[in-house]
């Protein structure tokens, strides 16, 4: 004889009941990074300290828009970038780009193509691309609304600046260490002003105008991007080694070949000298340029150069650069032949400074240690020829290659 418990009925029909439901829930979960808003996404970058992120799609793929402010070395910044829209942003079958902004001026894009008719499409860092082409989208996005604006935002940034020079016999090396500060402010797409202040630390010869408290980089800096990846940069004000006036510098990339790169750069400029606050300076006005050709080895991420150049004196020669980059620095090696002077060469390196993260708190200025910090040494021992000028604070071998789509490839690879 059978029995049928009715409590034990109505027991088992509502956990059937409540398996289905929890089933059916979890079908409506998007798998993972699929199928998700991007609003979600962006609000998460804004979270983390990016900065101009934003997005649209259509019905060919989806494109963010995001700008590194709160990771110290470019690769680490864009890699977590990358996690989080691969974790919750992907759109469904279809491609996704990321525009990687300086200053608002749009550098490079990844992208990501999903392989169609794969059970549980799931992207991984290798699977992305990484070039400077922007893509059709860019266009579109570019009017887009972003979050979290960079603009009129100030970044005090301090310059850690040490010189050494061998001139006396009876001592190893004369030293002079600085302090210098700098406020830096992004005024609208592209434009950068810098203003900095030198404070002497030590000084042991280099004479009694290094230990008085002076300005130093006094700027202007606007770049823009031009068609078939060009970038135009113009810089007036007050540069290093005395000399104030213009600059104007062009930067092309081969389409056909990335791995190429080519640069011209023109200068006018006169001397200046500042004694404590007050300032004297040349009305004569010397012409720099330069024209290079660039190769870069992503196997083991060195970069070589060959360049003509004027320099300050006049003379005009011949310039080669082959540099290694690393994640937390950038070593190389230069040789250089001038008209009327003796070859000289030397070595140079940048080293990244910690910390490596940071965030801003709206628009409360930011106080942070310089991205990087190098010095260069001169075998020759040179004093009057070879001369030239940065027209940036922040300019140096390892910040010139933190947007090169081989080197953010490999640190996507690496990290």
């Amino acid at each position: 004889m059978r029995y049928t418990n009715s409590n034990m009925v109505k027991c088992l029909t509502i956990k059937a009941i409540a398996r289905c439901a929890a089933l059916f829930l979890f079908c409506l979960l998007p798998l993972k990074g699929i199928c998700q808003t991007g609003e979600n996404t962006v609000n998460t970058l804004v979270e983390m300290g990016f900065e101009n992120v934003g997005w649209t799609e259509d019905g060919k793929e989806r494109v963010y828009v995001l700008q590194n402010s709160a990771y110290r070395l470019n690769g680490v910044g864009i890699g977590k970038a990358v996690d989080v829209i691969q974790k919750m942003g992907l759109p469904d079958k279809k491609p996704c780009r990321i525009i990687v902004l300086d200053n608002n001026v749009p550098q490079i894009s990844l992208y990501y193509k999903p392989i169609i008719g794969d059970s549980v499409p799931e992207a991984s860092r290798s699977d992305w691309g990484v070039s400077y082409n922007l893509g059709n989208s860019w266009k579109q996005i570019r009017k887009e609304k972003r979050k979290n604006s960079s603009l009129f935002k100030v970044d005090v940034v301090v310059y850690p600046e040490l010189s050494l020079k061998n001139l006396v016999i009876t001592q190893i090396y004369q030293v002079l260490f600085n302090l210098s500060p700098a406020i830096e402010v992004s005024l609208w797409k592209g434009m950068k002003l810098t203003a900095q202040m030198v404070f002497p630390v030590y000084n042991d010869g280099y004479g009694d105008l290094a230990d008085k408290v002076h300005p130093g980089f006094l700027t202007l800096q606007q770049t823009v991007r031009l068609p078939y990846n060009m970038w135009l940069t113009g810089t007036v004000g007050a540069f290093n080694a005395s000399r104030y006036g213009g600059d104007l510098k062009l930067y092309h990339v081969l389409k056909a070949d990335e791995r190429f790169s080519f640069e011209g750069r023109i200068g006018v400029t006169a001397t200046y000298e500042w004694d404590g606050f007050e300032v004297y300076y040349g009305t004569k006005t010397r012409l720099t340029w330069s024209l290079g050709v660039n190769f870069y080895w992503p196997q083991y991420n060195v970069q070589a150069s060959l360049k003509g150049e004027q320099y300050l004196l006049g003379e005009k020669g011949l310039r080669f650069d082959l540099i290694r980059h690393f994640r937390y620095c950038s070593i190389g090696f230069y040789a250089m032949k001038a008209q009327g002077a003796k070859s000289n060469g030397g070595f140079r390196f940048q080293v990244a400074l910690p910390p490596y993260k940071y965030k801003r708190k709206g628009y409360i200025p930011r106080v942070t240690p310089s991205k990087n910090m190098g010095i260069a040494y001169n075998a020759g021992n040179e004093r009057y020829y070879y001369k030239g000028f940065r027209t940036n604070a922040s300019e140096n071998i390892m910040s010139n290659n933190s947007f090169n789509p081989y080197f953010i490839k490999s640190e996507l690879l690496n990290f």
